[in-house]
């Protein structure tokens, strides 16, 4: 009987396999949406006349991996920065697309502290992958796509 309630725990992913499986499905959305591994370094704003402008950075491009910042082409009016906002790095050899950051001008560090427990790293990057999940597509919905993109 121990054998039978073992194997069912086995079937569910924990968690670090549910944080892949956002970073692949990251992956793919941001490809179709937006295709950056097709693009320049630049940045390159999608404009779909409803006032919510896209900007789309492509900062850095290596032969593997790309950084990238997305956010709205608008500025908070309380923090002085770009909202929402995420920073982003897709590997184009492993089809996986992982959100650095969600925070304007913060880096992981600043967010958790210091030496933040393994546990509350993993809930942290779920909840920024998540989000960077929805968010696109949301803006997929919405009609961006790389049809809509203009370099700046």
């Amino acid at each position: 009987m121990t054998a039978i309630l073992e194997r069912p725990a086995s079937l569910i992913p924990g968690r670090f396999e549910f944080l892949m499986g956002l970073y692949s499905e990251n992956y793919h959305r941001l490809a179709r949406l937006f295709a950056p591994q097709r693009l320049a370094a630049g940045v390159y704003l999608s404009d779909i006349d409803d006032g919510l402008n896209v900007r789309l950075e492509i900062q850095e491009k290596h032969p593997y991996t790309l950084e990238l910042e997305l956010t709205y082409d608008f500025v908070d009016e309380a923090t002085g920065q770009p909202s929402p906002s995420a920073q982003l790095r897709m590997y184009t050899d492993a089809h996986v697309a992982e959100a650095l950051h969600c925070h304007p001008g913060r880096k992981l560090w600043q967010v958790l502290g210091p030496f933040p427990p393994a546990d509350t790293v993993l809930q942290h990057r779920l909840r920024m992958n998540g989000f960077l999940s929805r968010w696109l597509e949301y803006l997929a919905e919405q009609g961006h796509s790389i049809g809509t993109l203009v370099r700046v």
